[in-house]
């Protein structure tokens, strides 16, 4: 194992600062996956458990989110919530039992609701997950085929859980995974830049949000 007094973020510069870093790249039609954007990982002055890394995060989610719609790409957005009991949390709910654990974000509640400062359209895809990835136990998979997608943009939070596992089960599906950098987030900067760096190096294209928008912008509907 080599070892380095480097912060997580120094190393993650340094991969990115790469020009001979290979990349998987865009492939021919993309969905837009927003991960867990959601009160309890949003709203800092409401909740402990809500974290802000880029301040422009959800605007940029918007900007990406409503220029897929125009070009007939698929948006997606998820969210975790929870029965009453708590009981479909599974072991994932066993760790904690306080007001902010996981398992009692409950269906319907405030923690479960999406930020209202996203703009979510009515021809959106939202659906509701009880795991770390939004593959898992999920229709998303077969989402994808049905549209023809073989590229998955991700956008939310946190990185080193939510992000990270749909990103690698996204990869295991098949697909060419793009990560927009300043499109999500983390609680501490050492894990955000950590999984960023791990996702770069072995997962997913992570790429400015500049650089997802230009592929959105240059993106012509097969039917067009």
């Amino acid at each position: 194992m080599e070892t380095s007094s480097k912060t997580a973020r120094e190393l993650y510069a340094e991969i990115k600062a790469n020009p001979r870093r290979p990349r998987i790249g865009f492939g021919s039609k993309a969905c837009v996956l927003n991960v867990d954007l959601q009160n309890a990982y949003t709203n800092v002055d409401e909740f402990t458990t809500a974290y802000e890394t880029h301040p422009a995060q959800l605007k940029y989610v918007n900007e990406l989110s409503e220029l897929a719609r125009k070009k007939q790409l698929p948006v997606i957005w998820t969210y975790v919530a929870y029965l009453e009991s708590g009981e479909d949390c599974g072991v994932w709910g066993t760790r904690t039992d306080t007001p902010d654990s996981l398992q009692n974000i409950k269906i319907d509640s405030p923690r479960a609701a999406l930020d209202d400062r996203l703009r979510v359209s009515q021809s959106d895809i939202v659906f509701r997950k009880r795991m770390a990835s939004a593959f898992f136990e999920t229709n998303l998979a077969s989402l994808l085929v049905w549209h023809r997608i073989d590229t998955v943009i991700i956008t939310g939070g946190s990185t080193s859980g939510c992000v990270r596992a749909s990103v690698i089960d996204s990869l295991s599906h098949g697909y060419r995974t793009v990560v927009a950098e300043e499109c999500v987030a983390d609680k501490h900067e050492s894990p955000h830049y950590a999984n960023l760096y791990d996702i770069a190096l072995k997962y997913a294209d992570v790429v400015p949000f500049t650089e997802v928008l230009a592929y959105l912008n240059a993106y012509v509907p097969a039917n067009d």
